[in-house]
């Protein structure tokens, strides 16, 4: 007859191996979701704030597939007939590109969704907005000071002689920084989204000689600031919080002229392999409490027009709300149509 003690361990050893079982049982139904977005700060961001609250809720884990907008939205062109991702974040303009590639498939209408800005909504919501911001100009702090220079009000102050050798510009084709910063000063001289030839025709006599590096990201700023080889830069609000978050020494401006609205987006990958979990994942990032935390740990701005503000976060929405009121709204139908030539003539005669 078998003892109270040896029943006991028999008892514990089957309750331990039943729930070993439905440990294993429940991490075999678990399933993968890839989402395509920027490295640095919005990853971190994602992966530890936000995507957590989703995958308990659904017993499915998130992963990021990092890369530039440009990288990511080649993958999924690459895959287009056997997606590897499932939803992917993309700077405005190159989703535009997205969605004339038949790459998106359309929202839900959903609570959620109406809760969106209307200008976060994009046409026909194929796809929509998830964080707003905008390009304008950045400059490093410490070497300011040390040199006595004011801080930088215009565009223009990329092509003043004193900061030769300390202009750091992101690579026009492959970053929307870099974009957004040629068509400016485009503007500023004249030209439009249909005409760019003031902007390239004027580069060797401003901005050009200044440029110590084109980069293909942001990514090395943070090392180009803290070894004093930056000046300026293009970046938006919410990289120069980031920065700052990390001890580096940079300052945001907003120039006269305006800075290009940038608002990175989602879509659901057309024919991904779990297209209902897809569009779920998809309006939860645009939810409140999602946006909440997105704004709350990673100064990502909100597109949900219910995001509630915390003691930490009012300032910076109010100050966005400043900013925006210079935001300029830029003609993507055109440029997507002229990129690739004024890309093969960036790379022809500026970057060579």
């Amino acid at each position: 007859m078998m003892n109270t003690r040896s029943t006991s361990f028999c008892l514990n050893a089957s309750a331990a191996l039943l729930s070993a079982a439905v440990a294993l049982a429940a991490h075999a139904d678990e399933k993968t979701l890839y989402i395509g977005m920027n490295g640095g700060n919005m990853e971190k961001t994602y992966t530890q704030e936000v995507f957590t609250e989703f995958e308990k809720a659904n017993n499915v884990k998130v992963v990021v597939v990092p890369g530039t907008s440009s990288e990511i939205l080649a993958k999924a062109q690459a895959n287009k007939d056997n997606p590897q991702m499932h939803v992917m974040f993309l700077d405005d303009g190159v989703m535009y590109r997205a969605v004339s590639m038949g790459l998106c498939q359309k929202l839900d209408e959903t609570p959620t969704l109406a809760e969106q800005y209307p200008a976060a909504r994009m046409k026909g919501d194929m796809a929509v907005g998830v964080n707003m911001g905008m390009t304008g100009l950045a400059y490093n702090k410490k070497m300011f000071a040390d040199k006595g220079w004011a801080a930088p009000t215009s565009w223009l102050d990329m092509a003043d002689p004193k900061f030769k050798g300390k202009v750091v510009f992101q690579s026009m084709p492959s970053s929307t920084y870099g974009l957004h910063a040629f068509l400016m000063l485009n503007r500023i001289e004249g030209g439009s989204e249909q005409n760019v030839e003031p902007a390239f025709d004027k580069w060797d006599s401003t901005v050009g000689p200044n440029v110590l590096e084109f980069i293909p990201s942001s990514s090395k700023i943070a090392e180009m600031v803290q070894t004093d080889e930056a000046a300026l830069f293009p970046l938006t609000p919410t990289a120069v919080a980031s920065l700052q978050a990390k001890g580096i020494d940079v300052g945001y401006v907003q120039p006269k002229e305006g800075a290009p609205l940038l608002m990175v987006s989602e879509c659901v990958i057309a024919n991904n392999s779990e297209p209902e979990l897809s569009k779920k994942l998809a309006d939860f990032l645009l939810s409140k409490d999602a946006q909440a935390k997105a704004l709350a740990f990673g100064k990502l701005l909100p597109t949900n027009a219910h995001t509630p503000a915390t003691a930490e976060t009012k300032d910076l929405l109010a100050q966005m709300d400043t900013y925006m009121k210079s935001a300029i709204a830029l003609d993507w139908d055109s440029i997507n149509a002229l990129r690739p030539e004024w890309n093969k003539r960036w790379n022809r005669q500026i970057e060579q």
